[in-house]
């Protein structure tokens, strides 16, 4: 059976898990990994990921080691 999420529109979703650095900005926020965009159905279950805390605006996904870096403004980087 295929999975309902991507099936439908297979152009939309990229898969999970796929960068190893990911840069964000606050319009990104709250941060989690896999990110929205990112088809779930074969990657690590959802995380969210507390990257406003951090002191130097870094931080791991426990699951798949991506770095996501926090930087200024508000579009979304990749």
């Amino acid at each position: 059976m295929p999975n309902p999420q991507t099936a439908l529109e297979p152009g939309r979703y990229s898969p999970a898990c796929r960068h190893r650095r990911v840069r964000v900005t606050a319009a990104d926020l709250p941060l989690c990994c896999p990110r929205p965009d990112e088809a779930v159905w074969n990657a690590h279950p959802r995380v969210y990921l507390p990257i406003e805390d951090a002191p130097d605006g870094r931080i791991l996904c426990p699951y798949c080691s991506t770095e996501f870096i926090l930087e200024e403004g508000g579009g979304h980087g990749a």
